[in-house]
């Protein structure tokens, strides 16, 4: 059925009147017409995102229908011998509280109770809300950094965590087996219940005592934070507030929620552009850092002071690195680390974690891109001890109280990171060089090409389907050691033939890992239509006025490895 065919479709019952009229207003623009009809969308293996509107490979009430439909049907089905509690929690995004409604109407018609958040949360404390409340499963609506015509779910299970295997495949299977008319969109109201701020005291709390350090220079740290006119506004003034911050400096414009996010281009905390009223009203003040939270409150940005006093934007491996490790050195001082702790990280972020675990004397883990592997582990390796988790893009958990990224958490962490150092002479920008020359000095980029619609699918595909089937032998005249491609699940090394077998689940991505154990990934993106390559070298930094030649010594490297990559 082509995108014509399936519109008409979608002018009948049971699609509603406003649905067929929006139709005839797109048959007058046939290539938006082609674009919202011409696949359906799809629900990944955490949930699913796209551009609102009609049509099947849209946002709407029907195809968010369909999947919480079908994800009822799971419900009921996987939890048959005891009453099924959901929670269901929504971010700034136009219609995400429309859309959590019609969520929540559908769990009650389906029998099944909801726990509604009745006003705009942080995506941590849905996962968090997960576990207090015992829940089987949580929704939370939300694009997270998209642009602003995107809106989207994720879905959690009982552990707190994004589905995962089995659960992620059989819960899309179900979906795809639902159709459109099955759909009961009428609430059984006795079944919804709203949740205003007991959790998010909870929350807090539970925040503030997993980074109980006792740092000293809390009222003299001063603080710059954007929520990007996202849900962080909603707890990180609080959790500041309570664990002693005094001195924060809310970027006024970008505090109040809004879909559009009038003031940015982008509401992604990985773009310097995204916290730039951020750094001037930090520079206006003389502040110590900023700190950016993305929308829906998972994925922070980070700003420091460097050498010359100015602001600088912390790539997510170096806020990983540096929060991390002050994590082990505070265990350390209280005596609590030993061999039976691990920290997480995934195979696209940098191998400084990996050295960072042998030098402290503790496992470190990797899994795919995606933090639900992270939350994962924490239920494969029950014998061992979850410390924290990071990732390349921007994300980090502490401890056990959730199972997802958190900025919430992860800003207080930064803060008391800061102000430790701050009250010791020192600074976090002096902290990363430090690291670099205890455990190596690795430095990576990322690049993200766009490549939209159909054709633009068809592109990417053809793309990762060359790399798989000519495979160089060498990248910028470095000898390429191993290939690993995931989709396969084969690793092989190709100096010494030897073949093996990867343990992880099936995924389109490839990695190469060269002679001087520089580190090449692709792969394309699993929320937006891009291609992503990722680039990792290493050297010795003897001391700290090296630092900067070496900085642009690996930074000429990664840019003779991009001129290797057939882009």
């Amino acid at each position: 059925m082509n995108a014509i065919e399936k519109s008409r479709v979608w002018e009948k019952p049971p699609f509603d009147l406003d649905t067929k009229k929006e139709i005839q207003v797109l048959r007058k623009n046939p290539e938006f017409l082609e674009d919202s009809f011409y696949k359906d969308l799809e629900f990944g293996t955490g949930g699913m995102r796209g551009i609102m509107g009609v049509g099947s490979n849209r946002i709407n009430k029907y195809t968010l229908g369909k999947a919480i439909q079908g994800l009822s049907n799971y419900l009921k089905k996987y939890f048959i011998s005891r009453p099924i509690k959901t929670v269901v929690a929504y971010d700034c995004r136009n219609n995400s509280k429309h859309f959590a409604k019609i969520v929540a109407n559908i769990f009650s018609a389906n029998g099944i109770d909801c726990y509604l958040f009745t006003e705009l949360r942080p995506t941590p404390e849905l996962s968090f809300a997960v576990r207090k409340l015992k829940a089987q499963c949580g929704i939370v609506l939300t694009a997270s950094h998209n642009p602003p015509l995107y809106n989207g779910l994720k879905v959690y299970w009982q552990d707190g965590g994004q589905i995962v295997p089995p659960h992620d495949k059989a819960i899309s299977d179900q979906i795809s087996y639902t159709t459109f008319d099955e759909i009961n969109f009428k609430p059984l109201n006795s079944k919804i219940h709203y949740l205003d701020n007991a959790i998010d005291k909870a929350f807090v709390k539970a925040s503030c005592a997993l980074i109980d350090f006792n740092v000293s220079g809390k009222e003299d740290f001063k603080i710059v934070f954007t929520p990007l006119h996202g849900a962080g506004i909603t707890l990180v003034p609080a959790v500041l507030k309570l664990a002693g911050f005094t001195d924060l400096n809310i970027v006024r414009e970008q505090s109040i929620p809004d879909g559009n996010f009038p003031t940015i281009k982008s509401p992604n905390p990985e773009e310097p552009e995204a916290l730039k009223m951020a750094i001037e009203l930090a520079d206006s003040i003389d502040a110590d850092i900023v700190i950016g939270t993305d929308p829906d409150g998972d994925r922070l940005g980070l700003s420091i002071r460097d050498q010359n006093n100015e602001m600088k934007l912390l790539n997510g491996n170096q806020t990983m690195i540096v929060m991390t490790i002050f994590l082990l050195e505070q265990f350390i001082e209280n005596k609590v680390l030993n061999k039976d702790f691990f920290i997480a990280s995934t195979l696209v972020s940098s191998p400084m974690m990996i050295k960072i675990a042998e030098d402290y004397g503790i496992d470190c883990k990797l899994g795919l891109t995606g933090f639900k592997w992270i939350a994962k582990m924490i239920e494969d390796f029950p014998n061992q001890k979850f410390l924290s988790g990071g990732e390349e893009s921007f994300g980090f958990m502490i401890g056990d109280v959730l199972r997802d990224k958190d900025a919430i958490t992860s800003t207080l962490l930064a803060c008391n990171l800061g102000s430790h150092l701050k009250y010791n002479n020192s600074s976090i920008f002096d902290y990363l060089i430090e690291s670099y020359i205890k455990h190596g000095f690795f430095k990576e980029k990322l690049i993200s090409i766009t490549k939209k619609g159909r054709k633009g699918l068809e592109e990417i595909s053809e793309l990762m389907e060359s790399y798989r089937n000519k495979t160089p032998t060498t990248i910028s005249n470095i000898r390429i050691e191993i290939v690993e491609d995931y989709l396969t699940g084969t690793k092989i090394n190709l100096i010494t033939k030897l073949k093996e077998n990867l343990n992880f689940p099936k995924v389109n991505f490839l990695r190469y890992v060269l002679l001087d154990e520089s580190i090449i990934s692709v792969r394309p993106s699993g929320t937006e239509p891009k291609i992503k390559y990722y680039i990792s070298v290493k050297d010795i930094l003897n001391k700290k006025e090296d630092y900067l030649d070496m900085d642009n010594s690996l930074t000429l490297k990664i840019n003779e490895l991009i001129k290797g990559i057939r882009i």
